[in-house]
């Protein structure tokens, strides 16, 4: 299914349905309070593998030729979020040795894929990275066309109150 998947520049549109199971964040809160739950995302198997299969082969391809800048950390071996913290602190502490002026902005990133322009992703990985044809066909049908359902079940959630 991955290698037809991949072949055919498309992701089958079963593979791209997610069921999503509101769970409480911490065990004792409050049931009756939505603010309390975090949504779950569940794919399924193939879907997952095959997402896999396609990172590991983008971080493959990105890598060889050098296209990844020398210090983006993320999906990257070796490269972990104290690596890239170590380099802020030593660049910032190598500042003040030479007496310079140091600003250092935060900038929370945790749910920026969330919010990529989908054209504009497609479009960087065409003109920056060479990806074209089959493969930008199969990442467009990844992002593209995807559904959801909620698992909502009064048993499910008594669960955490005690049993049905």
């Amino acid at each position: 299914m991955i290698n037809s998947s991949l072949r055919e520049g498309r992701l089958p549109p079963s593979q791209k349905h997610a069921v999503i199971t509101p769970l409480l964040k911490k065990s004792g809160a409050d049931a009756d309070e939505l603010k309390n739950y975090r949504p779950v995302s569940n794919l399924t198997f193939m879907s997952k593998l095959v997402e896999r299969v396609v990172a590991k082969w983008l971080v493959s391809y990105l890598d060889e030729p050098g296209l990844m800048p020398q210090l983006k950390s993320a999906y990257r071996r070796h490269h972990i979020t104290e690596t890239a913290l170590l380099k802020v602190v030593s660049d910032v502490y190598a500042s003040i040795d030479q007496r310079q002026v140091t600003l250092l902005a935060l900038l929370d990133l945790s749910t920026a894929f969330d919010c990529v322009d989908q054209d504009v992703l497609l479009c960087q990985l065409f003109t920056h990275f060479d990806i074209k044809d089959t493969a930008l066909c199969w990442i467009l049908s990844f992002l593209l066309g995807r559904t959801q359902h909620v698992y909502y079940s009064l048993c499910h959630m008594a669960y955490h109150r005690g049993p049905c």
